[in-house]
């Protein structure tokens, strides 16, 4: 058998921060390895690329006046790291070994060992699973305002959830949009008192209590409304709107490092404040794996570019570089 192939520097998980991190740290000629995901057998949805590749027009990112969208994004930040030698392998990695250097990295077909590790899984959304959310996916199903609520201006929409993000959602929403509708499964909000204040006193929003989404309808334009169902009465009635935003909550992908990295109380990855440093001195994390406030695009390429400096500063201490 074969020895294994020892790096410099191995990134599992692609997206903003995973792309971006491989562009510098290939810069700095560390021969970068991406292990940039493949599909999920736990969520269609999540893709090499990350959330962006499921985002159709991305107008917040500068650089594109014109707006562009997810998928090409990343398809530039990709050839981008691949230009300086970044190697991609389009597959999940399944089993890691954190426990003593080199790192032990075994993806679906290959394994490698690595001096240093940069974590860029990311995080998903949580979804309804309801009727005609997947269909109207990006025609009027967003998980995103700061994202998306741009193109709902002077429209009807609807938030769903009760938590902090909900409010934060529903209160930005309500900026520019003429009116929201939150939808809560309860009879209170889960949010706290000050985020719950802000939504309450908002003249714009208006609330449908113990009830859930049953189904998202519309039409080849796009999503016209929700079928929602008083989880009380069983009545069921229609709430127009042309948006309809999912905010209950986001799972970040850190199956593969529970009981070897330590997380934070709502599950993400802990890194050291300021840094992209995790408890495992050698392994850094970047985007949305470690950032449950931020969740930006921009905000993980940035952190991306912090966790490729810090490696190659911390190899440069071990005199591996």
């Amino acid at each position: 058998m074969s020895a294994l192939t020892t790096n410099k520097v191995t990134i599992v998980g692609s997206g903003p921060a995973g792309y971006t991190a491989a562009i510098y740290a290939a810069r700095a000629n560390l021969s970068p390895v991406v292990f940039a995901g493949g599909p999920s057998p736990h969520d269609a949805r999540r893709v090499p690329g990350g959330q962006l590749m499921i985002t159709n027009d991305v107008e917040n990112y500068p650089g594109f006046p014109e707006s562009v969208t997810g998928p090409e994004l990343m398809e530039r930040f990709q050839k981008q790291a691949e230009r300086f030698g970044t190697k991609i392998h389009l597959e999940n990695v399944v089993e890691l070994d954190l426990s003593k250097r080199p790192f032990r990295i075994k993806g679906e077909s290959q394994e490698c060992l690595s001096e240093t590790v940069i974590i860029a899984t990311g995080a998903s959304a949580k979804w309804l699973g309801v009727k005609g959310e997947q269909e109207f996916m990006n025609r009027g199903v967003s998980a995103c305002a700061t994202c998306d609520g741009f193109f709902f201006k002077k429209q009807d929409v609807i938030v769903v959830g009760g938590g902090d993000t909900a409010m934060e959602e529903a209160t930005y929403l309500a900026n520019m949009c003429n009116s929201v509708t939150v939808v809560h499964r309860r009879d209170t909000l889960r949010a706290s008192k000050i985020m719950q204040k802000r939504a309450l006193e908002n003249p714009k929003l208006r609330f449908v209590w113990d009830s859930a989404i049953e189904e998202i309808v519309g039409t080849q334009k796009g999503v016209t409304g929700a079928l929602v169902k008083n989880l009380k009465t069983g009545q069921v009635q229609k709430v127009d709107a042309t948006g309809l935003f999912v905010a209950i909550g986001h799972v970040p992908a850190t199956e593969l490092f529970k009981d070897k990295l330590k997380l934070q109380e709502n599950g993400y990855l802990w890194v050291q404040p300021g840094t992209a440093k995790t408890s495992q001195a050698g392994v850094f994390a970047c985007g949305d794996v470690s950032d449950s406030y931020y969740r930006q695009a921009i905000t993980a390429a940035g952190t991306g570019c912090m966790a490729a400096i810090e490696a190659e500063r911390w190899l440069a201490e071990q005199g591996a570089h």
